[in-house]
Parts: C-alpha cells; sequence; structure tokens
C-alpha cells in the first residue's frame, strides 16, 4: 500500500479547503476585530467539550488507517461504525469548531464548513474505490454505519 492509496482523497480535500484556511486564518491575524465572537467562558467550555470529543475520535480514526489499511483490510470498528468518513467528519464538525470556540474567532466555522462541503465532494470517489476494493464486505459495512448520511 503507498501513500497515495492511504490517503484516499485527502490531497484533494486539503488542496481545496488549505488556501481558505489561510485566507481566513491571516484575515483573523491581520483583523481580529471582524472576527471576534465574544462568546467568553461559554466558548472555551463548548469548545473544550468539542474537542473533548473530536480529537480522540479523529486519532483513533488515524490510528485504525495507519494500522489496518497497509494490510488492505476495510475497517468497520471504531469511528468508522459510527460515520464513514471519521478523520474528515471530526476535524471539520468537533475539532475545528471546538477551536473556534476557544480562540473567540468565527473564522473557525467558515473553514470547517468548507472542509466538510469538499470531503462531501469527493467522498464519492473513495466510496466507489473501497467498493471496488472490499465488493460485497463493504456492502455489509455501509449498512451497519450508524450516522452514514454525516
Amino acid at each position: 500500500m503507498n501513500i497515495k492509496q492511504l490517503a484516499g482523497s485527502g490531497d484533494k480535500i486539503i488542496g481545496f479547503t488549505l488556501p481558505f484556511a489561510l485566507a481566513g486564518i491571516i484575515l483573523n491575524v491581520v483583523y481580529p476585530q471582524w472576527f471576534i465572537m465574544n462568546a467568553g467562558l461559554a466558548g472555551v467550555i463548548i469548545g473544550s467539550v468539542l474537542l473533548g470529543f473530536g480529537v480522540p475520535f479523529w486519532l483513533t480514526s488515524v490510528v485504525q488507517m495507519l494500522k489496518y489499511v497497509p494490510q488492505n483490510k476495510l475497517i468497520t470498528k471504531g469511528p468508522f461504525l459510527a460515520v464513514m468518513h471519521p478523520i474528515y467528519t471530526s476535524v471539520a464538525l468537533l475539532v475545528i469548531p471546538g477551536l473556534t470556540f476557544v480562540f473567540d474567532t468565527w473564522v473557525g466555522f467558515l473553514i470547517g464548513a468548507i472542509l466538510y462541503i469538499i470531503s462531501r465532494i469527493f467522498r464519492e470517489w473513495e466510496e466507489k474505490k473501497l467498493e471496488e476494493l472490499f465488493t460485497k464486505e463493504y456492502a455489509i459495512y455501509r449498512s451497519k454505519v450508524i450516522i452514514p448520511w454525516l
């Protein structure tokens, strides 16, 4: 298994998302007053909760990918049982919004939304590839995913 197979659509997703993320971060540094939410302590608490769920979910997904994909095994447990694309989903919907609240800047919501939308566009390619590699097993897996649309 080479790095391209391991990354799936990740390079394309990052390639499309990174310019928006960099522009948002730069604008946030130069003009922080444009992006302040004034969420205060509540924002820090909400952000910490999102990060508390998102980082372990993401990290577990990455570890599973690194372990099982090189062995040409379909991952069907852990975060992959909850959602079909847990790496993208956890970063876009939990980690980036969590950081957004902690750093009190709404620019992260835009970055997370862009990442999620781009990952949704490229997920079809990944799913088609997985279906080709694990025909019967993949159909069974898809039927068991708890939140397949997320």
